[in-house]
């Protein structure tokens, strides 16, 4: 089958479609012939070899940790009852000829029969895939941050596949929603989607404007996806006695925000593993995003399609920042 390789750790150049064995399902395991793959900041920085600390990757490996498609085998103790059925699911790294790890570039994915989710009716596999990793933490911060009718919310990277369903998830509950992004496209895209006011952080002073739109009082609620600089500069947009939802680090990393300064205005911070901790129902949470696109209360927002030979100019799209909404590989044209 084909499937991308990361041949070496560097830029989007190394990724290279090549010819490897088909992966095998193993106990409690299936394969899934993949029509659509999700295509995350997190692949094009373990591309560039960041991440050695925290994932064991050596190359060449397959990157990818989701699709959707349809269920073509299962291994022992798997219900027959899932071969032909149009899931989604995170990838299970599968292992080829000399250890390489399969994720989800490929024709054909390994995952767990634990990780799967029924598409329903309704709803294409490329949506199904875009809402992979964003639907399910998109309703894990939403949850968390318990939002109420009429309360002002500053959502960092806006334009993103996340940033969109947030915005979405805000203003049905009845939020007044800032949303800072980089660029028109992604400024016009949030207002689109409902946002009552839009600010580009690539302009000096943007999160003064974030503050000055509540009428100076600053945000209620921050909902973080930016990180780093940025998200340390939305805290400064955030009211006394506000909450700050920390979870994502499109700048680089995470926010750095100072306790001490937190505590004494009373602001809740909440960070990724408090919105992730053991309780979070990730199974329920996935069916419930799927369900809510299916019925047409959230828009999925693909910003861009690539076929799987061009995964280099999926990457480069990302990193260049041009990229809006979700970014896919697509495998069918019927997606």
């Amino acid at each position: 089958m084909r499937a991308v390789q990361v041949a070496e750790f560097g830029g989007p150049e190394v990724l290279t479609v090549r010819e490897v064995p088909e992966p095998v399902a193993g106990p409690g395991e299936v394969v899934v012939d993949v029509a659509a793959a999700d295509v995350m900041f997190l692949d094009a920085r373990l591309r560039g070899g960041w991440g050695g600390d925290y994932f064991q990757l050596a190359t060449p490996y397959v990157p990818g940790g989701a699709v959707a498609g349809v269920v073509s085998a299962v291994g022992d103790g798997v219900d027959e009852y899932w071969i032909g059925k149009r899931v989604t699911t995170a990838t299970a790294a599968s292992k080829i000829g000399g250890g390489q790890p399969i994720g989800g570039y490929a024709e054909k994915a390994l995952a767990s029969a634990a990780t799967l989710t029924v598409v329903p009716d309704g709803l294409s596999l490329a949506q199904a895939v875009a809402l992979a990793h964003d639907g399910q933490t998109a309703l894990a911060v939403f949850d968390k941050a318990a939002i109420q009718p009429g309360e002002w919310v500053l959502i960092t990277a806006a334009g993103g596949g996340l940033g969109t369903l947030l915005i979405q998830l805000a203003r049905g509950a009845g939020a007044h929603v800032i949303a800072a992004a980089r660029g028109s496209a992604k400024l016009a895209l949030a207002e689109r989607l409902g946002a009552d006011v839009v600010v580009d952080y690539a302009e000096a002073g943007w999160s003064d404007k974030a503050k000055a739109a509540t009428g100076g009082a600053g945000a209620n609620v921050v909902l973080d996806g930016a990180g780093g600089a940025l998200g340390e500069a939305a805290f400064d947009a955030i009211a006394d006695n506000g909450r700050f939802l920390g979870y994502g680090m499109a700048a680089g990393e995470f926010a750095a925000i100072d306790s001490a300064s937190a505590a004494a205005r009373g602001i809740t911070v909440t960070g990724l593993l408090d919105v992730t901790d053991a309780e979070t129902d990730w199974p329920r949470l996935a069916e419930r995003s799927l369900a809510e696109a299916a019925a047409g209360r959230l828009e999925v927002v693909i910003g861009q399609t690539f076929p799987l030979d061009e995964a280099e100019k999926a990457h480069a799209a990302i990193e260049s920042r041009t990229a809006v909404g979700r970014t896919l590989l697509t495998l069918d044209s019927a997606v």
